[in-house]
């Protein structure tokens, strides 16, 4: 045999075992790959099984009521959100697999808010996987939120701010009211290695939702991410809203309404607390209740919406973030487009005949409600503040009284 046969045999020899030892590589990260990545066959039937394409698309044809009830949103006003964030939550399929469409991302994470179920149970539900679901979730939140961020406005002129006005005046007799203000905690299972810092008053941990609300049960401002151990006034002394009250933002003379919790001050009044009170005060305390009742009632209709509120959230904290601030986002949307969304069974409703207040069915449903923010101010007030609130009282039982108030203090 000679020299260059040798050689070519050798080439050939070890060429096959190189080529051998590659394919083997290949295979061998081939079948990691699709270890890795397909590791629950049931998973890859969610075209033809789950149910996106099952029940939901059935109640959207069938009966849109019901698909309303589950998802919070009419199927038109979904296709509404879709066109609008398919651009931005949609990603491009790879070579290892099919990318999840972003209608499947919507209806996941307004199922997530709308029922409060934990990821797994939406995993089954959508034959989606749990770790994709904690990673789209908040992406589609952020998406949502971005186009509806413009529903949740401050005013800015005294036009915007004198429309406000005239309705806590004739709806709710309640003239220069410009917004009724208070503080929720939202509860949350406690981040790891937290420590303290959202454990509140109420034994639990939380993060606090301040919010202003109109006289059309709409939030026109909200302030979010505080933890819980600033309820003993934090929240309130270091928002925004504390700074442009302190600097003039509401027309002159225009002030909020709040409950005994926040600091009696010229632009923001609170009931009176001492005992006994006069009929005077009585009647202020009656009225100031009926303006801010409006607060109580948006946070009620925020929680029987959204039952992710009733329990603790699980998430981590930047999510529930966006969880808070998106739902506060759809509802101010839902309100100010939808013509039916808060019907009159919805919120607390009073009958002057009998002197009786109708409770609001998110009352009648026994929700665990959002506890209260505690104390936020101190007790000391001006001579101004207080004067305000003396003015208003003698006005509400002269000229400005309404017929049946003397029966809602009895």
């Amino acid at each position: 045999m000679d020299r260059r046969h040798i050689v070519k045999q050798s080439v050939k020899y070890y060429s096959n075992i190189i080529i051998s030892s590659i394919i083997d590589e290949l295979e061998v990260e081939i079948r990691k790959r699709q270890k890795r990545i397909w590791t629950k066959k049931w998973l890859l039937r969610r075209d033809t099984h789950g149910n996106s394409v099952g029940l939901l698309r059935e109640l959207a044809v069938e009966d849109q009521m019901e698909y309303k009830r589950f998802m919070r949103i009419t199927p038109v006003q979904f296709d509404f959100l879709l066109k609008n964030i398919r651009h931005r939550i949609q990603r491009e399929d790879t070579v290892m697999r099919l990318a999840i469409p972003a209608k499947i991302k919507l209806e996941v994470t307004l199922s997530f808010l709308a029922t409060g179920n934990s990821y797994r149970s939406l995993s089954h539900f959508f034959r989606v996987s749990k770790p994709a679901i904690s990673v789209f979730v908040p992406e589609v939140l952020d998406a949502m939120y971005d186009i509806l961020k413009d529903y949740i406005k401050v005013p800015v002129t005294h036009d915007e701010w004198n429309i406000i006005e005239r309705g806590f005046n004739s709806r709710w007799n309640f003239p220069g009211a410009y917004g009724a203000i208070d503080g929720k905690h939202v509860m949350i299972r406690a981040p790891p290695d937290c420590g303290s810092d959202f454990y509140n008053y109420k034994g639990s941990n939380s993060i606090i939702l301040l919010a202003v609300v109109d006289d059309d049960y709409c939030f026109s401002y909200i302030n979010v991410g505080a933890n819980g151990r600033c309820s003993d006034g934090g929240v309130f002394q270091n928002s925004s809203i504390l700074k442009d009250l302190e600097n003039g933002m509401l027309p002159t003379g225009g002030f909020f309404v709040g409950d005994a919790a926040f600091p009696l001050k010229t632009y923001l009044l609170k009931p009176y607390k001492h005992s006994p009170l006069t009929y005077e005060q009585k009647i202020f305390n009656y009225r100031l209740s009926r303006a801010r009742r409006i607060v109580e009632n948006a946070f009620g209709i925020l929680v029987s919406r959204f039952r992710i509120f009733e329990k603790p959230i699980g998430t981590d904290v930047s999510t529930i973030d966006k969880i808070i601030r998106t739902a506060c986002a759809v509802h101010n949307w839902l309100r100010k487009t939808s013509n039916n969304y808060l019907i009159r069974d919805n919120v607390d409703y009073e009958n002057v005949d009998t002197g009786e207040i109708i409770p609001g069915t998110w009352r009648q449903e026994n929700l665990t409600l959002m506890p209260s923010i505690d104390r936020v101010g101190s007790n000391h007030y001006s001579r101004q503040a207080r004067e305000i609130r003396e003015k208003l009282s003698k006005y509400f039982v002269n000229e400005g009284a309404v017929s049946w108030q003397s029966r809602m203090i009895h």
